[in-house]
């Protein structure tokens, strides 16, 4: 077991620590990027028309709003996860913290923006 040895070096280190965790998140923001988006285009497709007040109207319904914010928190998930797997393994030195700093503050900012235009949808009255 000497820590003397290359191999008593690199114990402990891996992808068995948080990595496996990770990749099981990945895959289920996957699966529920996949539901989600097939529940958007299979109730879009159902709409009668694209006008304005039939969108607005469909958006404002309830089960539309909370499947909507389920949809924009899954995607910003998935896509941060996604992001930061490549800049961890192709940004080196005290760039590649910068680096995470910007993913999470555009993330964050984009979700929060795109959950803010959606609630404004749902708790305003009537479209025009």
């Amino acid at each position: 077991m000497g820590t003397g040895t290359e191999l008593g070096r690199v114990r402990g280190l891996g992808s068995a620590k948080a990595g496996a965790h990770h990749w099981w998140l990945q895959r289920l923001t996957a699966l529920g990027n996949l539901l989600l988006t097939l529940w958007l285009v299979i109730s879009l497709l159902i709409l009668p028309s694209f006008d304005y007040d039939v969108v607005h109207a469909w958006v404002a319904s309830p089960i539309n709003t909370v499947l909507l914010a389920l949809l924009i928190i899954n995607v910003c998930w998935h896509f941060r996860l996604g992001l930061q797997v490549v800049i961890e393994d192709y940004v080196h030195g005290a760039s590649r913290l910068l680096v995470l700093g910007l993913l999470h503050i555009w993330t964050f900012g984009t979700g929060g923006f795109a959950l803010y235009a959606l609630l404004k949808i749902a708790f305003t009255g009537s479209a025009h």
